[in-house]
């Protein structure tokens, strides 16, 4: 299986085929469109010449990197903080993983490890973390033993409530109803 989320077809194959893309985007998948987050990580390998890898962003000078996310258009709305969050994920990826993100997911033996594996990692909360599980589960095919109790209300099938049940722009319209149906019920109950 592959992503396709409605970004450049080069952003949707790097999220593919490389597992820091792929954490990268999701970590920064917090207050700007999805399509932005997701594609930052291509927009970050275009920036350094060359595809980034967990060591290299672990060990880069902080200021060249906030340059990097900073520069016009910027790869998030926040990118002095996003690149800190950036190198934090990656220095845990670099000291933890032996920097190979996708050992992350590649041996969880349960869903439930699988969920706790994400939700250790910086900048990776309860909800981001099930919401990661289930766009593993999802689009990815990794699936261990109760991944879909692990993802939360995320796992459910032929569910539109977050980034692993988009596939077209169609999909992408209906989570986005979802959420502002979310927001709408939170400002009549607030």
């Amino acid at each position: 299986m592959t992503l396709t989320l409605p970004i450049d077809p080069r952003a949707n194959e790097l999220l593919g085929r490389d597992p820091l893309a792929l954490l990268i985007g999701m970590l920064l998948d917090q207050q700007v469109p999805l399509e932005r987050a997701f594609a930052a990580p291509y927009g970050l390998a275009e920036r350094l010449g060359h595809e980034p890898d967990a060591a290299e962003l672990a060990a880069c000078d902080p200021e060249a990197l906030e340059e990097l996310f900073a520069r016009r258009p910027a790869l998030h709305r926040y990118p002095k903080a996003m690149a800190k969050r950036v190198q934090a994920l990656c220095r845990e990826i670099a000291e933890r993983y032996d920097g190979d993100a996708g050992r992350v997911w590649a041996d969880a033996a349960t869903g439930e490890e699988l969920y706790e594996r994400v939700a250790a990692l910086p900048g990776f909360g309860e909800q981001k973390a099930r919401i990661f599980v289930a766009l593993l589960g999802k689009r990815l095919g990794v699936r261990p033993e109760g991944w879909r109790e692990a993802a939360g209300t995320y796992g459910e099938e032929g569910s539109y409530r977050s980034v692993a049940d988009v596939v077209d722009a169609e999909s992408l319209a209906r989570v986005r109803e979802y959420k502002q149906g979310l927001k709408a019920a939170a400002g009549a109950a607030g």
